[in-house]
C-alpha cells in the first residue's frame, strides 16, 4: 500500500518531491527535488507548517541582478549634467537680461541726446541774440521775440519727446509688472480653492 501511495505521489509530481516515510516515525516528510536555484544537494532544512513537516534544501540567492543594490549613477556624470543644467540656466538668465540693459541703455541714451539738443539750441540763442532794446515799443525787439518763441517751441517739442520717453518706460514698467504678477498666479498653490488650502494646513 505505501508502495502504490509513493508511486502516485511521484506520478503527479515526478521532478518536484519525494516522500520519505524513514526519516520520521510520526510525520511523512516530502523532501523537495527541484533542483533550480540550488547551490548544494546536501544542505536541507526542516519546515515544520502546521504540524506538515517536510524538508528541503536551503535556497541560495535566486538572482544577484535582482538581488543587488541599484547601481549608483556615476558621480563624475552627475557633477557633468549639473554644470549644464546650471551653464543653460545662466545662460537663459543673461540673455533675459541683457534685452532689459539694451532697452534701458537705448531710453538712456535717447534722453541724453535730448538734453545735449535742448542745451544746444539754449547756447545758440542766447549766443546770437542782440542786447536788448531800451523800450519795448522799439521795432528792433521784433527778431528778439522771434528767436524767443523759437525757443520755446524747441522747448515744447523736447518736453514732448521726453513725455513719449516716459510713456515707453511706463509701458516697459506695466509689461513687467504683468510679467511678475503672472508668474506669482501661476503657482501651484492657487489651483486649489481658499477652504481646501486651510484644511489641508489644519490637517498638518
Amino acid at each position: 500500500m505505501d508502495d502504490e501511495y509513493a508511486k502516485f505521489i511521484r506520478r503527479m509530481n515526478p521532478p518536484r518531491v519525494v516522500i520519505d516515510n524513514d526519516s520520521s516515525e510520526d510525520a511523512t516528510i516530502i523532501q523537495s527535488m527541484d533542483s533550480e536555484n540550488w547551490e548544494n544537494d546536501d544542505e536541507f532544512e526542516l519546515v515544520n507548517d502546521d504540524g506538515f513537516v517536510y524538508k528541503r534544501r536551503k535556497k541560495s540567492s535566486l538572482d544577484p541582478t535582482l538581488s543587488a543594490a541599484p547601481k549608483l549613477p556615476d558621480p563624475a556624470v552627475e557633477k557633468k549634467n549639473r554644470l549644464e543644467r546650471k551653464k543653460r540656466a545662466l545662460m537663459k538668465i543673461k540673455e533675459k537680461y541683457e534685452k532689459e540693459i539694451q532697452q534701458w541703455e537705448l531710453l538712456s541714451n535717447t534722453f541724453k541726446a535730448m538734453q545735449k539738443n535742448v542745451e544746444t539750441q539754449q547756447e545758440t540763442t542766447f549766443t546770437d541774440s542782440p542786447d536788448p532794446p531800451a523800450t519795448s515799443s522799439d521795432p528792433t525787439c521784433s527778431p528778439l521775440v522771434d528767436q524767443l518763441l523759437a525757443q520755446v517751441e524747441a522747448q515744447e517739442a523736447v518736453i514732448g519727446n521726453i513725455s513719449k520717453l516716459c510713456d515707453v518706460v511706463e509701458s516697459f514698467c506695466d509689461a513687467q509688472e504683468e510679467k511678475i504678477k503672472q508668474s506669482v498666479l501661476d503657482l501651484p498653490i492657487w489651483a486649489h480653492a481658499p477652504s481646501d488650502l486651510i484644511s489641508s494646513l489644519c490637517e498638518d
